[in-house]
């Protein structure tokens, strides 16, 4: 290493000497490369060089020989089948298909992430769905073989009614996957029968059920997990070090983005041919909401396609906006907002959905230590460009995926700004160019892996269908469920547990309410309302 750097050196100082014989060429290229050197020291990464490092998160570790977990899953649709797969469960049509994918493609490795995933010493014992052919595909997941642990110690029981799996002494934990609508009632009744509970996000429907979760996860001290895989991203973690010591400045606006333009990713689902009166139980789905509707085409539209009515859940709310702004806690810290306001409406998906398509929220927080703070959220279902995210501060900006900024898959880039204070020294003396980013950050592959549909492309660039741990490519949903599941064995507290889980629980009901009621919502801390 010495001697290539000793050759370096001489090299450099040859060629000063042979351009000081050519004096208008020689002071043209002498410019020159200190130009390129120049340029080269700008874009690096002089930011690390700040960043105290902590130990990255380990590489998963085995629990082979850890206590063994039975678990079920209530709601077996495509995000059920997702978590049950991340504990290690998949159908032998998932199987049978991922695998003949990454055969005919290189780059596909859903079926190698899933196969070289830990095997968590858990059993899937239960199933419980409203329609029959996914509760059929969940006890067929119990039962495949193919999987990281090999063949399945035991196989699943069908459940028509989640209340009989709760009552099942056997079970220790459930996964609650189903509309959101369901989700306070099935949680609550889930932890008063002393079960372990993951939910997916939005925690909830509205505020009130919120407050009634957090109480009774509190009464019981059940183990709580909410579905925020993105708490796994290794990038995340990465980005909170560099916020929390300081090296963006204060921080006073923070926005976030959604841009889709599919019809699936506007929750137009396919509705399954096998879908019918018979074969779903639509008076027992619809039993929560506030609004009842017969059982015909309109019924099977919303069964299917849920997300698109305020009687089921929030829309971009709870589905998109949950993501980024419990991101944006996890980095920042940020809480609950002090009040929250809300606009847009449905512009382009005119199909009879009472959710926007098109939506912006504001969120204040006043009392912020860096002498307040605003968070905005845009949105819109009718557009693919990439904004991304951007936390900006006094001395520098980050910027999280979108094209712009240096960032790229689920990474971020930090420039700085030309007007900082922190960094006035060295913007002045030229080591930092505002135009290039100060650091980049990558973990991993540069590919998206063969992911190749607009709404997967949108969930990989948001870390939320990878991550990587050590150079390794992991799956965030099956950490996500690892870490419920060893907190459920060590009696901690996993990553999204209830504290946070309510914090974005009641930031997201604050803007669907103001949506609703067209007016700025305050959140009364001390008495725990909105007014």
């Amino acid at each position: 290493m010495a001697n290539k750097k000793n050759k370096t050196n001489l090299e450099r100082r040859d060629l000063l000497k042979g351009l000081a014989g050519v004096p208008v060429a020689g002071f043209f290229l002498l410019n020159l490369w200190q130009k390129i050197r120049r340029d080269k020291i700008k874009k690096s990464n002089l930011l690390s060089d700040l960043v105290q490092e902590k130990k990255a998160p380990a590489v998963v570790k085995s629990v082979s020989n850890s206590r063994q977990l039975n678990i079920g899953i209530i709601g077996y649709g495509g995000r059920g089948g997702h978590l049950v797969r991340g504990a290690g469960f998949a159908t032998t049509a998932w199987t049978d298909k991922a695998s003949e994918n990454a055969r005919k493609n290189k780059l596909d490795k859903q079926f190698e992430t899933f196969m070289t995933q830990e095997d968590l010493n858990c059993s899937l014992v239960g199933v419980s769905d409203l329609f029959d052919v996914r509760a059929d595909q969940g006890i067929d997941a119990s039962k495949n073989e193919t999987r990281p642990g090999g063949k399945p110690a035991v196989t699943a029981k069908k459940y028509p009614r989640y209340q009989d799996m709760l009552a099942n002494d056997e079970i220790d934990a459930v996964i609650i996957a189903t509309p959101d609508h369901w989700h306070a009632k099935i949680v609550i009744d889930a932890a008063k029968a002393g079960k372990h509970v993951y939910v997916e996000k939005g925690l909830t429907r509205t505020f009130d059920e919120a407050v009634d979760i957090y109480d009774v996860v509190k009464e019981t001290g059940i183990t709580f997990q909410l579905g925020h895989q993105n708490r796994q991203v290794e990038a995340n973690e990465k980005a909170k070090q560099i916020y929390r010591q300081g090296l963006l400045g204060p921080v006073n606006l923070v926005e976030i983005a959604t841009n889709r333009n599919s019809p699936w990713g506007a929750w137009v689902w396919n509705i399954h041919p096998k879908g019918n009166a018979k074969t779903i139980d639509w008076e027992t789905f619809q039993e929560p909401s506030p609004n009842k509707i017969p059982f015909g085409e309109e019924a099977l539209k919303r069964f299917f396609r849920w997300r698109c009515w305020f009687d089921y859940g929030t829309g971009l709310s709870g589905d998109l906006l949950s993501h980024d702004f419990d991101a944006i806690n996890q980095i920042m810290d940020i809480g609950i907002p002090k009040y929250a306001s809300s606009t847009g409406g449905v512009y382009f998906y005119k199909d009879g959905r009472d959710v926007p398509d098109t939506w912006n929220a504001t969120f204040e927080y006043p009392d912020h230590k860096d002498g307040g703070l605003t968070l905005l959220y845009s949105a819109t279902l009718s557009s693919a460009n990439p904004r991304g995210n951007r936390i900006m501060g006094h001395d520098a900006t980050m910027q999280m995926g979108g094209q712009s900024g240096g960032g790229s898959i689920h990474g971020f880039a930090v420039t700085a700004d030309e007007y900082s204070t922190q960094y006035k020294e060295r913007l002045n003396n030229g080591m930092i160019n505002p135009s290039y980013p100060i650091m980049t950050y990558s973990p991993g592959s540069k590919d998206i892996d063969g992911v190749t549909s607009a709404t997967s492309k949108y969930f990989a660039n948001k870390g939320l269908l990878y991550t990587y741990r050590d150079g390794k490519r992991v799956d965030p949903t099956h950490l996500h469920v690892k870490d419920w599941l060893d907190s459920i064995r060590n009696g901690t507290q996993p990553r999204c547990n209830v504290d946070v889980a309510y914090h974005e629980a009641v930031a997201c009901a604050m803007a669907t309410e103001s949506y609703l009621t067209g007016r700025r919502v305050e959140y009364d801390a001390k008495n725990r309302k909105l007014i």
